[in-house]
């Protein structure tokens, strides 16, 4: 028999807006049946802590590197930048085991949940043995993904990562890439291998083209277009324009800058999310908004690797759809990619509350909105807000944390994002209709953290 589950909630953010007296109702199939402003609590129902929030979706995930934050932060060589720290990433990487992966995902995908995310997009990009040698099961790296997302009970869209050159032209890929290589035939069928596995636990499968400059323009039209065999609807997502040595090789190879040479080539639409898209041209700007896709922005990551600032009143007024990742995981926090993202803007264009629009001028709420809109996009799930049909996945703030407590609901969610200062007011979290976080904790917290201490660990052990 089918039972239904309610939450009452004094505020709640909805895809319109703030609404109050909110009644929140789900089935067990852990999809919202009822969301309705203006409703008396009924006798028995629980009561929300404070304001409701949809849940976050976490756009872009490398999760091994969770791992190798705090390594980096030292200068190595008379400048550093993106490509030097990318040395010492592929060191790392070529340490990690599927044991490894497993235990740091985990952490990582407890630790997003407990900082108001409630999915993640992995671009999942190492693949093979240590040697750079298949596994026996080609995609058991993928499958440690599933375990860790199944184990904290975060939704997942799992993006397995093509890649096979080493820069433009088809330059050869280097030693440190080795783990990452496959054929594009070899991609194809770890899909349809990883398709049922997905299937199973409500995971959704994409691919991940790394980059204009690790796939070339035959492979990446083959790839997208044995992907939408498989799935029509399946999310693609690539990294592209986020540095400016990366723009630079893409007109010398083609004439072309990257997001101007993707659009031409390729049938981008709603199912794509560009990653980063850093340095963009007014045109590629316009271009890029209007063909539907959504820029994947890491604002943390994108400051912790010094690639740049996107314009986003650019993107917004060309009706641009947008999202947040947390990337290399250098912040795993969805408050703090919010504020990051807001006051790069601000130092940008010497201007306060730029992240707002005509329907909602307070830069929290608007922001909130647009991500998860983005967000929900880019994960190709349901999970575009506070709304029947889709899932019931949401956030309860702590209406009694010091930097919320006496203050209206859309004040309280501002001071959740720019005044909270590295304390979380997330009281409870629900994903799928199931509580994953309960004041302020994951089950698994204690434990997930000790055994990823011990796996990095290990890993610096190697």
């Amino acid at each position: 028999m089918t039972q239904t589950h309610q939450l009452h909630a004094a505020h709640a953010l909805l895809p319109e807006g703030w609404a109050d007296d909110v009644l929140l109702a789900w089935n067990d199939a852990g999809d919202f049946t009822r969301v309705q402003a203006g409703v008396p609590c009924p006798a028995g129902t629980a009561r929300a802590a404070g304001p409701v929030l949809p849940g976050m979706p976490n756009l872009h995930s490398h999760a091994f590197q969770r791992a190798f934050g705090g390594l980096t932060e030292y200068r190595g060589q008379a400048q550093d930048s993106f490509w030097s720290w990318r040395t010492l990433m592929y060191r790392f990487a070529a340490q990690i085991t599927p044991g490894l992966l497993e235990t740091i995902a985990t952490w990582l995908y407890a630790e997003m949940l407990q900082a108001g995310y409630t999915s993640v997009c992995e671009f999942h990009y190492v693949h093979h043995d240590r040697d750079g040698k298949p596994y026996a099961d080609r995609v058991e790296l993928s499958r440690a993904l599933l375990r860790a997302a199944a184990s904290t009970g975060i939704g997942l869209t799992l993006l397995p990562v093509l890649y096979q050159t080493g820069g433009f032209g088809g330059r050869p890929a280097s030693e440190g890439q080795r783990r990452f290589l496959n054929d594009t035939r070899d991609m194809l069928d770890m899909l349809a291998a990883l398709r049922p596995l997905c299937a199973a636990q409500g995971a959704r499968l994409g691919l991940a083209p790394h980059s204009l400059r690790a796939v070339p323009p035959e492979a990446l039209a083959e790839a997208v277009a044995g992907l939408h065999a498989q799935d029509a609807t399946a999310p693609v997502h690539i990294h592209i324009a986020e540095q400016t040595a990366e723009v630079d090789a893409c007109l010398t190879w083609s004439g072309r800058r990257p997001v101007q040479w993707l659009l031409e080539h390729m049938p981008v639409d709603a199912r794509w999310c560009l990653i980063h898209a850093t340095h963009m041209t007014p045109d590629e700007y316009r271009d890029a908004a209007r063909s539907g896709a959504v820029a994947g922005l890491c604002p943390t990551t994108e400051a912790n690797l010094g690639d740049g600032i996107f314009d986003l009143p650019a993107w917004q007024a060309a009706g641009g759809a947008w999202g947040l990742g947390s990337d290399s995981h250098a912040t795993v926090n969805a408050a703090e990619e919010l504020l990051m993202l807001e006051y790069s803007q601000r130092l940008a264009l010497r201007q306060r509350n730029v992240a707002v629009s005509a329907e909602h001028p307070d830069v929290a709420t608007h922001m909130m909105l647009a991500a998860v809109r983005g967000g929900a996009q880019a994960s190709g799930r349901k999970i575009a807000g506070l709304n029947a049909g889709q899932r019931a996945d949401f956030i309860v703030l702590d209406a009694g944390h010091p930097a919320l407590s006496g203050l209206p609901a859309c004040a309280m969610l501002s001071g959740h994002v720019f005044a909270s200062h590295r304390t979380s007011a997330v009281e409870r979290v629900v994903c799928g209709g199931i509580e994953r976080i309960a004041r302020g904790r994951h089950a698994l917290h204690e434990q997930a953290a000790a055994a990823f201490a011990e796996a990095r660990a290990r890993v610096m052990r190697s």
